[in-house]
């Protein structure tokens, strides 16, 4: 499937059809979500995987009782890592890891931590929240290349989230992906015109 094919075919699906998807698919989507871009390929998100129906059910009260969280397959919950110092570290070692010498990546790592250090906890979370979107863009197009469904959602606790899941502290439910098969159909795309929207 073209790009541009995936693009016109992907739509938030309202229901699904409670069909499990093959882990052989979720892996695939999951490595597309992997590859996302990410700032200074810091990669602060994490993604909860939730496919069990009693921790659904506890979620989809925290979510204004929407059926995509129950019906789905697969529920990705997108986390801001707010870690940003540590994730700095972890980069740092990965690179490290892959051959790269201290030499060869200092400036660069000097240049993260001085980012890192100006930034108020605020900051960190909202520019931690704004890479769980350009992962999620991936998870979007990657589940319908995958032949698969796909809604992004705002709507939900993420306080009563991060109390369902017990996620760790730094770790902020941003948005979720419930994944699986629609029992919907989509509606014709509603756009703006070009003109109204490039200058």
């Amino acid at each position: 499937m073209e790009f541009k094919d995936i693009v016109m075919k992907r739509y938030a699906a309202k229901k699904f059809d409670g069909k499990a998807v093959p882990q052989k698919k979720i892996d695939e989507l999951l490595e597309l979500i992997r590859f996302a871009p990410s700032s200074f390929n810091l990669q602060t998100w994490k993604v909860k995987i939730v496919t069990d129906k009693v921790t659904k059910e506890k979620l989809k009260a925290a979510a204004w009782n929407q059926e995509q969280i129950t019906t789905c397959s697969h529920l990705l919950v997108f986390c801001a890592n707010t870690d940003v110092l540590g994730n700095i570290d972890h980069l740092e070692k990965t690179m490290l890891g892959n051959g790269a010498t201290h030499e060869q990546i200092k400036g660069y790592v000097n240049m993260m931590r001085g980012f890192e250090e100006g930034m108020s906890a605020e900051r960190k979370l909202t520019w931690a929240q704004k890479q769980c979107y350009i992962a999620l863009g991936n998870a979007m197009n990657g589940a319908t290349s995958l032949g698969l469904d796909s809604c992004p959602m705002e709507g939900f606790s993420p306080e009563q989230f991060a109390q369902i899941l017990d996620l760790p502290k730094g770790l902020v439910p941003t948005v979720i992906c419930p994944i699986g098969y629609a029992a919907d159909s989509p509606m014709p795309k509603l756009r703006f015109k070009k003109e109204e929207l490039f200058f």
